[in-house]
């Protein structure tokens, strides 16, 4: 018996509350290690904590593709680690992996075949990157970019960005300036945020929304309107965007953190001027899943690998050591604390 440390969810917040960092508990356990065919022993490296998670402290996540997490059970999500015994043909001892439904402890008995492994040199060592920009975070600008963004390279276009200091928004805009959007505005909601999106990640322009007017700042970074809208936090912010969104625009509908804690369906229904905008400007606002583009995973990994390696894009991460820290780096990554990808490094 191995003794480990793991998450559990000790209460949700309820309707329209917002998260807390109690509302995690870390207890210790003791794991069987007696390892049957197939299963293997890994020690978790790094854990992920994203927005979708918001929804699974949910009794209803309101999704179709995502079950809740229950009570005093362990949660999961997106985990890196190494194999530390094994009785899976196909994983050996020190071999690196990961998966979408990592238990948050610091140690599981897995079953191989769910398991993913991970060529550390598509992330230059940086093993914590399989979590971000060149993992589910990265697929999803990529993919959100290219499927629903409708970027024609020397047409002059503009985009902006919410949500862009984050481990999506922060790629999507590297990404559509890579594949020839002429401006590239991020929102984001700190001076701070600000100052990295342009001087360290390539943005044309960003705007802080807690400061001043937010339509006339848009307004004066986006000269030539706005063609194509990367949208990750919804609500007000997304209908001043839209508002100022130029005829036969784009956006492209990723997130909604701005309304994650309310009790509303997914994706949130829009206020009428915004609906109406839309209708007459006839610009398109699809919902992306990142899920449903499973065949081009692996394709669109490599080229993320590549920018990553060749510098081409920058990878910005928020860390936190110590999986008693699960909860609060949950809670800041939800209210904007982090810059880039937060993670939380388990152990070395």
């Amino acid at each position: 018996m191995l003794t480990v440390q793991r998450v559990v969810l000790s209460s949700r917040p309820g309707n329209n509350g917002s998260p807390v960092p109690e509302n995690f508990r870390v207890e210790e356990a003791s794991l069987a290690t007696d390892l049957k065919q197939g299963e293997v022993l890994v020690r978790t490296l790094y854990l992920s904590v994203d927005p979708y998670m918001r929804c699974r402290m949910n009794d209803d996540t309101g999704t179709d593709y995502l079950l809740p997490w229950r009570l005093e059970e362990c949660v999961d999500g997106g985990g890196v680690g190494v194999v530390e015994a094994s009785k899976n043909e196909a994983m050996a001892v020190g071999d690196i992996v990961t998966s979408f439904n990592w238990h948050w402890q610091t140690h599981s008995v897995i079953d191989g075949n769910l398991l993913q492994k991970v060529d550390p040199r598509m992330v230059d060592g940086h093993l914590s990157y399989v979590l971000g920009g060149v993992g589910m975070p990265g697929l999803t600008a990529l993919l959100g970019v290219r499927e629903k963004g409708h970027v024609t390279p020397g047409a002059g276009q503009t985009m902006v960005v919410s949500g862009a200091a984050g481990a999506c928004g922060s790629l999507a805009g590297q990404i559509a300036r890579l594949d020839g959007c002429e401006r590239v505005v991020g929102i984001c909601g700190s001076d701070e945020k600000c100052q990295s999106l342009v001087s360290e990640l390539g943005f044309t322009a960003a705007v802080n929304y807690k400061k001043g007017d937010i339509s006339k700042a848009l307004r004066e970074v986006c000269p030539s309107g706005v063609d194509i809208y990367f949208d990750n936090v919804g609500g007000a912010i997304s209908d001043t965007v839209i508002s100022q969104m130029n005829s036969g625009g784009h956006v492209i509908l990723c997130g909604q953190i701005s309304q994650y804690n309310k009790d509303l369906p997914y994706p949130p229904p829009l206020s009428n001027e915004t609906q109406e905008a839309l209708c007459s400007k006839n610009i398109t606002r699809e919902r992306f899943m990142v899920l449903n583009y499973m065949e081009k995973h692996e394709e669109g990994l490599l080229q993320l690998s590549h920018w990553v390696k060749t510098g081409q894009i920058k990878l910005l991460e928020s860390v936190v050591n110590g999986i008693e820290n699960m909860g609060v780096a949950f809670c800041s990554m939800m209210t904007g604390g982090n810059i880039g990808k937060q993670i939380v490094k388990i152990s070395d």
